[in-house]
């Protein structure tokens, strides 16, 4: 069992940046694969970026050059660096780990772009 809690979420303005975090609750983190989804109002959960065990990285075309995803392994922790934020990046983000096939997913922390 692996719970994962998301924070760092909350309104900026276009071309703002914000960084999410999200914390691992397993002494397995380091076999953990790392993604991050987001969902819109009204629109289906799509996927964002990922990291692997070996720190490969991996991002949605239209997040590619302002998202960074990272992990720290010593702290059970990924972290979603967002910048150049615009309007429709706004969503609810969720992580998800993979752990011997299995995904575990965390509640959500909601962002909002808007002047």
């Amino acid at each position: 069992q692996v719970q994962l809690v998301e924070s760092g979420g909350g309104l900026v303005q276009p071309g703002g940046s914000l960084r999410l975090s999200c914390a691992a609750s397993t002494i397995s983190f380091s076999r953990c694969t790392m993604d991050w989804y987001r969902q819109a109002p009204g629109k289906q959960r799509e996927w964002v970026a990922t990291i692997t065990q070996d720190y490969n990285s991996f991002y949605k075309g239209s997040v590619k050059g302002r998202f960074t995803i990272s992990r720290d392994n010593t702290k059970n922790t990924v972290y979603l660096q967002m910048s150049s934020l615009k309007p429709e990046d706004t969503a609810v983000y969720y992580c998800k780990a993979v752990l011997y096939g299995i995904s575990y997913w965390g509640q959500g922390t909601q962002v909002t772009v808007s002047s």
